[in-house]
């Protein structure tokens, strides 16, 4: 599915996002006990969401993913509700964090983000044929019909 444009009910689209973020004073904590908790928590809230994970790695002190957001989704809206609903549900789910983070607060503040697009030959291949496809049905449907009632004489 990485490579497959998704639908919405009037769209197509295939947004794909490289995301990385890091703990609060980017501690080496995420690759220890906590790696499986943080690794199902992104990925319950992504499905909640219906983003779709291609590609995510859990390092020691960061966590990159590769994400495909629909359009409806801003970028920046859900990296607020993945960001703030998994530091509420690794509070609930490891009450110990409280004294490491702070009350709830498990990530930093900032994010990085850039957008994994086609390439640019690709999508020029792709109108010069889709151009090449609109006149060959242009001349197949330009074929003019008599009047099946029409006598001859």
């Amino acid at each position: 599915m990485a490579n497959k444009a998704n639908s919405l009910s009037h769209t197509k689209w295939m947004c794909k996002y490289h995301i990385v973020s890091t703990p609060k004073y980017r501690r080496k904590i995420i690759y220890s006990q906590y790696r499986k908790s943080v690794g199902e928590i992104l990925r319950r809230l992504c499905e909640y969401k219906g983003v779709e994970i291609i590609e995510g790695h859990l390092m020691k002190d960061h966590v990159h993913m590769l994400v495909s957001i629909p359009p409806k989704i801003s970028v920046s809206s859900f990296m607020g509700y993945l960001k703030g609903k998994s530091a509420l549900m690794m509070s609930d789910k490891h009450a110990n964090l409280k004294y490491k983070f702070g009350n709830r607060h498990f990530w930093s503040e900032g994010y990085y983000v850039s957008t994994a697009g086609l390439n640019e030959a690709t999508i020029k291949k792709y109108i010069s044929e889709q151009e090449k496809h609109d006149i060959a049905m242009d001349k197949l449907s330009v074929k003019e019909y008599e009047a099946p009632f029409k006598g001859s004489k």
